[in-house]
């Protein structure tokens, strides 16, 4: 039977139509599969960072003794014992990583701080007594030792390396549950003033932090250790999604110097600073933004002595120059009390020079360095 062109020519459009949509089945089947295969080979990763880092993270148990009232008050001078309330223990969770096969463990300050007893349990069960071989309140860090040989130690990594969005796994003992696995990203870095020590440059993430979970590791996929999970900002004391580590840099430095003298010296100036907008120079009546503005000076502190008064601009340490509050916090705590250091100073429009020795950054009560620098 003859066909006419019409007929070859609807052929070969219905041909080319099944082709296409054969095509397009095969794409979306096989674009299915590689999601799929994604999708299983994170969670893999996510398993073997957990397998890899997970055997050197350990429970920290810190008892203190808290100390009785001492009663009522109102007889108290006659009978100063007759009315006291006993002392009594109190006992807080928190997490650590082992950290050198010998048994060095770093955590965070405020897990042992004041405690007359720490006990350390190890990811095999055993649980061991720990001495606090030295404590660095102002980065929150504190490194312990226990009686133990050939342990799992974790591997640092470059924290400076860390991509915003990059996957990140947090390891810890929250709520005393025993280890956790969590994952996330890390949804920012360079945080400061979150409360909880005067200098860390903190990694955040929304890997789920929670209570207990303070000391333990952050760890990337490859299960090296980024950061130490240090605090969480929360309403309610649970996690709502925003958590954050003091970077594996700045933690390998001051372990390291804990290991060798037991503590850390930090410079200290005696100034709070904020950054100096262009709206805030306009108010001020300071030409340009370079530079970090004196809002508060420490009464006979460093800075006070030195003549430095709030509405100065601090534009460079030691001839370095002063780009964010972050960076003249870790300008002036890399320096130790005593030492001087040179600050260009702009005041008015006028640019002085100032030699400004030092003091040791000091506590409150509870022992937390106060806030500045």
């Amino acid at each position: 039977m003859a066909h006419s062109a019409r007929d070859w020519w609807t052929r070969g459009l219905l041909v080319a139509l099944i082709a296409v949509v054969g095509l397009a089945s095969f794409r979306m089947g096989h674009s299915q599969g590689t999601a799929s295969d994604d999708a299983e080979r994170l969670g893999q990763a996510f398993a073997e960072a957990a397998r890899t880092a997970g055997p050197a993270v350990v429970n920290i148990s810190a008892t203190r003794v808290v100390r009785g009232r001492a009663g009522l008050g109102l007889f108290d001078e006659f009978f100063p014992d007759l009315f006291r309330q006993p002392d009594m223990e109190s006992t807080s969770l928190g997490s650590g990583v082992i950290i050198d096969p010998s048994g060095y463990v770093v955590t965070n300050n405020h897990v042992v701080a004041g405690a007359q007893e720490v006990r350390v349990s190890l990811a095999d069960g055993r649980e061991l007594a720990a001495e606090v071989r030295g404590a660095d309140p102002a980065t929150d860090l504190a490194v312990l030792k226990i009686g133990a040989q050939g342990l799992p130690a974790a591997r640092w990594a470059d924290s400076d390396r860390l991509q915003l969005g990059e996957w990140v796994v947090a390891i810890g003992n929250p709520y005393g549950l025993g280890q956790t696995i969590t994952a996330g990203i890390v949804s920012a870095k360079h945080r400061v003033d979150v409360g909880v020590s005067a200098y860390a440059d903190f990694i955040q993430t929304d890997a789920a932090i929670n209570p207990g979970n303070s000391g333990g590791a952050l760890v990337n996929v490859r299960g090296e250790l980024v950061g130490i999970n240090t605090a969480i900002l929360s309403q309610s004391g649970g996690y709502q999604g925003i958590g954050f580590a003091i970077p594996s840099n700045l933690a390998t430095e001051i372990t390291g110097e804990l290991i060798r003298t037991g503590k850390v010296d930090h410079g200290f100036l005696g100034v709070i600073v904020r950054p100096l907008t262009e709206w805030l120079a306009q108010r001020i009546g300071q030409a340009g933004k370079a530079g970090e503005l004196v809002v508060y000076r420490m009464y006979d502190g460093p800075a006070y002595r030195a003549g430095i008064r709030p509405g100065d601009i601090i534009e460079s340490v030691d001839g370095t120059a002063v780009e964010s509050e972050r960076r003249l916090g870790k300008l002036i705590s890399d320096r130790k009390p005593g030492d001087s250091v040179r600050l260009i100073v702009r005041r008015k429009g006028k640019r002085y020079t100032f030699e400004v020795p030092l003091a040791a950054h000091p506590s409150d009560d509870s022992g937390r360095p106060i806030p500045g620098i």
